[in-house]
């Protein structure tokens, strides 16, 4: 394949040479072409000079197509026939019929809140069209958008390449989660009593760092840390342990587990925008915008629910 791109074939030729095979005149053709019959008569002669065989004869006042010419326009009319329906007919895109499949990148959070929904609309809506999750988050969300691995993607996320695309879903502060069988926090958690106690994390980095130690001058301490929020529940289900968690992450975990409760952070940690984040390169694939709009639907209901 790199062997015939590379050959020297300007295929607009080919576009001259079909129609002046259409029309059996330069003067004709140059006519359909909008342009001068000087330049018609020198396309004609690169192209024959390429293919290194004459295409056409004098054939009284016309031309005819000779042996070779007759050939080409056999193999090359149709091929262009084709490019020409590619480029002008818009794509069709039926969500009932279509076997798309793309590739949705989720933080852990919204892999347990977005996609059951989600899966419940495309059963629906799209019954063959199929989803590959991948996991991304903040740190990893740019280069997954980058590289294509993934179409479009629900996280938070800070700086990002030019021309991505970025529609903030949800916004919600943070809590504080603990068993109250276990936890004394008291009627009001104070700093004092907050770093007094031990902690879950959640820290994509493998250390001792959670969202409060990014954002103020402090240290936790720190029992246990996880890479995802997944776990969180089960952890704090029986211990003395707190976690500092998104409000929506504490609302999903306290339907599985009612018995736990929530107080304020005695910090000011506001909350960053959940985000839906796609490529400007795919602004008009209707099977990824699809599914975009499917995924702020699924949004809008989890903020009726507050």
């Amino acid at each position: 394949m790199n062997d015939i791109y590379g050959r020297n074939l300007d295929l607009n030729l080919l576009r001259v040479f079909v129609v002046v095979a259409e029309a059996g005149s330069v003067t004709a053709a140059a006519s359909r072409l909008y342009l001068t019959q000087p330049a018609v008569s020198a396309a004609l002669r690169r192209l024959a000079s390429t293919v290194g065989a004459p295409l056409f004869v004098r054939a009284g006042r016309g031309l005819a197509l000779t042996t070779r010419g007759e050939r080409l326009l056999a193999s090359a009319r149709p091929h262009l026939g084709a490019l020409v329906e590619a480029a002008l007919t818009p794509a069709t895109f039926d969500p009932k019929t279509s076997e798309r499949t793309v590739r949705l990148g989720l933080s852990d959070v919204n892999e347990a809140l977005l996609l059951p929904p989600l899966l419940r609309i495309l059963a629906t809506e799209a019954p063959r069209m199929r989803l590959v999750v991948l996991p991304v988050q903040f740190r990893t969300v740019a280069d997954a958008l980058t590289t294509s691995a993934v179409d479009l993607a629900v996280t938070v996320a800070d700086e990002l390449p030019a021309g991505t695309r970025r529609l903030a879903l949800l916004k919600g502060g943070f809590v504080c989660l603990f068993d109250p069988r276990h936890a004394r926090v008291g009627k009001r958690l104070t700093l004092e009593r907050y770093l007094e106690h031990e902690h879950i994390i959640v820290s994509y980095n493998g250390d001792l760092r959670g969202v409060v130690e990014d954002h103020f001058d402090v240290q936790r301490r720190v029992r246990v840390s996880v890479p995802t929020f997944q776990s969180i529940g089960a952890l704090l289900d029986g211990s003395d342990l707190l976690a500092t968690v998104p409000l929506m992450v504490a609302r999903d975990i306290l339907s599985l587990r009612p018995h736990l409760k929530t107080t304020a952070v005695p910090l000011p940690l506001g909350g960053t925008a959940m985000e839906l984040l796609w490529r400007g390169a795919v602004e008009d694939d209707e099977a990824i915008r699809f599914i975009r709009e499917r995924v702020v639907e699924v949004t809008k209901r989890l903020k009726l629910g507050d």
